[in-house]
């Protein structure tokens, strides 16, 4: 499914969000527009295949809508007291902590009407994240996650679970 963008999406909000990332961010890498195909085990169940075409061979075409609802990560945000961090796919980079600044059904909710996992400002780690100027919305590293796209309230970052359901990547080893 393709996934719109707004003709607002490049704009940085009063903010100084989203963080606007060179096109080159983008360009042919070992594994498509990634360093290295997306991990072997997913969270939440997420499909394989499904990321890494996402995540790594893709700059416009997004999971379908509601797939989020049928990983096992619905229950988990559901019952969820405390924040969860979504990880690169393809990195195990941190991307989005939520929820912040609201409650998980709040989350639940905006996620349910647009369709994907939507994040505001707040929950982006923006040390690993950047937005083109055409609102897509890709990690430091090259992995496709979705697009800004803004409503009134600000930035919306619309999101495909595939493309953020890694693990965390392993700590460095200390130096010698």
């Amino acid at each position: 499914q393709r996934m719109g963008t707004s003709a607002s999406s490049s704009s940085v909000s009063k903010t100084g969000f989203p963080i606007v990332g060179a096109e080159s961010i983008m360009c042919a890498k070992a594994h498509g527009t990634c360093p290295s195909p997306v991990q072997a085990d997913l969270r939440w169940n997420c499909d394989r295949k499904t990321a890494d075409n996402i995540c790594c061979f893709n700059r416009h075409y997004a999971e379908y809508s509601g797939y989020w609802k049928k990983t096992s990560f619905y229950q988990e945000m559901n019952a969820s007291t405390q924040e969860i961090t979504f990880y690169d796919s393809v990195t195990g980079k941190p991307l989005f902590i939520a929820p912040r600044e609201r409650t998980a059904q709040e989350f639940i909710k905006e996620s349910e009407a647009h369709g994907w996992p939507s994040f505001r400002d707040a929950e982006v780690v923006w040390e690993n994240v950047r937005c083109l100027q055409n609102g897509e919305a890709v990690s430091v590293d090259g992995t496709h996650l979705g697009h800004n796209l803004p409503d009134r309230r600000g930035n919306r970052y619309c999101i495909n679970l595939v493309s953020v359901a890694g693990r965390p990547a392993p700590a460095p080893p200390p130096p010698p």
